[in-house]
């Protein structure tokens, strides 16, 4: 009777323990399938937004807005001078001078747009080249931007090149000399009032001169000063 107690005893353990070894296989496999479950949700939102960002229009990328880039006299005359040259191998210049623009004044002798006039004896034409680096509404294009060529004759007094050589002083020198015979005190009284730059050659005193006006041109100037280009010295008050 023991004997069969205890195997009675012992298959009905057995049947517990499969029991709940079943119980956990399901629990984990329960546990399993939601987990997968969750997995797959997620992926699926992950890809459904994905594909809402795809679909979304590309923000616009606005250009940034360069500013002004001012240049002394030399510094433009530079850049103008190559282009003559591309034009014609025997360009001289005959005129630079400085164009008002809304971004400068001219007060440190710099300027956003510089235009140089050139002639070629052999081509017996001449051309004017702009410089730009303004961003002033109204403005030349940024870069070097050509005139229409002209004919040209080398006994013209008002357009004798010269040797860029001669051009030694810079406008902000040319500047510094004005100063000191009215310009400062124009400045003072009239702050507001630009600087503009000439350059030309003067047949009778065979003499590069800066014409510095206080002033946006000669007919509006309150002071105009003639300064050498060569040696900075001052020569006279125009005006």
């Amino acid at each position: 009777m023991k004997t069969a107690s205890l195997a009675h005893t012992r298959s009905a353990v057995k049947k517990s323990s499969l029991f709940s070894a079943r119980g956990e296989n399901t629990r984990v496999s329960f546990c399993r399938r939601r987990m997968g479950l969750i997995a797959a949700l997620f992926l699926l939102a992950l890809l459904s937004a994905c594909s809402s960002d795809s679909n979304k229009p590309a923000e616009e990328v606005k250009p940034e807005v360069k500013g002004p880039e001012l240049l002394t006299a030399r510094s433009g005359f530079q850049k103008l001078y190559i282009a003559a040259r591309g034009w014609n191998q025997d360009a001289r210049p005959y005129r630079i001078d400085s164009l008002v623009t809304k971004d400068g004044n001219g007060h440190d002798g710099k300027w956003a747009v510089w235009r140089g006039g050139f002639a070629s004896a052999a081509q017996r034409s001449a051309k004017t080249y702009v410089w730009s680096g303004s961003a002033a509404e109204g403005a030349p294009a940024r870069g070097i931007n050509p005139g229409i060529e002209d004919s040209y004759s080398p006994t013209n007094a008002s357009t004798q090149t010269w040797d860029i050589q001669f051009l030694k002083i810079d406008s902000d020198q040319a500047l510094a000399t004005a100063q000191k015979h009215g310009g400062d005190k124009v400045l003072e009284k009239n702050p507001d009032t630009p600087v503009t730059y000439v350059c030309d050659w003067n047949h009778n005193t065979n003499q590069l001169i800066w014409h510095v006006i206080f002033g946006p041109n000669r007919e509006g100037s309150k002071l105009t000063v003639s300064v050498d280009a060569s040696t900075g010295e001052f020569i006279r008050v125009e005006k």
